[in-house]
């Protein structure tokens, strides 16, 4: 068997334990990430996840055969999201404790030609440290410069390069002038695999109360919907069952029907000044309260007074 045979027969094997010993993954993007960075990221983790990398034409297979094999039909959510420069990072443990550890592992580097700027880019203001026979290369880029004490200086901050453009020659020659390197690059967690169910890592960012108000308006976009159509559920019956209660009160207040929700509001509307004295008499021993506390204290005082005297 050759060589070649063995590392693939291995990596299979590796891959296939994975995914049985794992519940859960982070799918990751590796581009421009060297092997020494990824040795650093796979310590890191060592015993809390499993770094597999891979051909993508080698996982979808051994993805294939667990699903058709095996049964293991949770795993046809992972198949497209197998495209690209990706691998997994298999774990058990806490998914954004591991995504932390993952994306403190950056490193600076510089601009290239041709790629895709993964950030922004801005020139500060201030002197650049060139000397004023430079200045072709800030006029090529419209950027405002003055000549200070024999140097070239930025006037104002300059965005240079917007994310999502890409990056020019002329980029290129301009930060390595100023030796600036604008990027950092590391591994990229674009999903995340959980028990057969594949979701956005932006999620892994949401606290409790960001779900939960999440959760709560969407209760609240269902309960709107079900009442608007008629179609009762469980969060729109409590707003049936009040709207009906509105609805019988308003039938037995304007008509001799009973009932021993709507009696009190009967005996209101039928006296209400017997409810008007007790309403009034509340506020009444409140603002009493504070007088005979105060009268009290005056008395105390006076009391003490007549024992005692400055010029006695």
């Amino acid at each position: 068997m050759s060589d070649r045979r063995v590392r693939k027969e291995k990596y299979v094997a590796k891959l296939k334990d994975a995914i049985k010993e794992y519940k859960n993954a982070l799918i990751v993007g590796v581009d421009n990430v060297g092997s020494n960075q990824m040795q650093k990221v796979r310590l890191a983790l060592r015993g809390k996840a499993v770094v597999v990398m891979g051909k993508n034409t080698l996982v979808r297979k051994v993805l294939r055969d667990l699903i058709e094999g095996e049964q293991m039909t949770k795993l046809e959510a992972l198949l497209p999201s197998v495209v690209g420069n990706m691998g997994f990072v298999f774990t058990n443990a806490s998914l954004p404790e591991v995504r932390t550890t993952i994306l403190t592992h950056k490193v600076p580097a510089k601009a290239k030609s041709g790629t895709v700027a993964p950030a922004d880019v801005f020139l500060p203001p201030g002197p650049t440290g060139l000397d004023p026979g430079q200045t072709n290369f800030f006029q090529a880029l419209n950027i405002s410069t003055k000549i200070v004490k024999g140097a070239i200086e930025i006037v104002n901050e300059v965005h240079l390069i917007k994310a999502g453009d890409r990056v020019t020659l002329s980029h290129v020659a301009m930060l390595d002038k100023m030796n600036i390197r604008p990027f950092f690059y590391g591994f990229k967690v674009s999903d995340v695999y959980e028990d057969g169910v594949v979701y956005s890592a932006d999620i892994l960012d949401m606290d409790q109360n960001t779900l939960l108000s999440k959760f709560l308006g969407g209760v609240r976009r269902l309960a709107a919907i079900s009442l608007a159509i008629g179609y009762p559920t469980a969060a729109s019956i409590s707003h049936s069952i009040n709207f009906g209660y509105k609805k019988l009160l308003a039938i037995a207040l304007a008509t001799d029907i009973e009932f021993e929700q709507a009696k009190k509001f009967k005996e209101y509307l039928a006296n209400p000044s017997a409810f008007a004295a007790p309403a009034a008499a509340a506020p009444a021993a409140a603002a009493a309260a504070p007088a005979a506390a105060a009268k009290k204290k005056s008395s105390s005082s006076s009391a003490g007074g007549d024992g005692f005297s400055l010029f006695d």
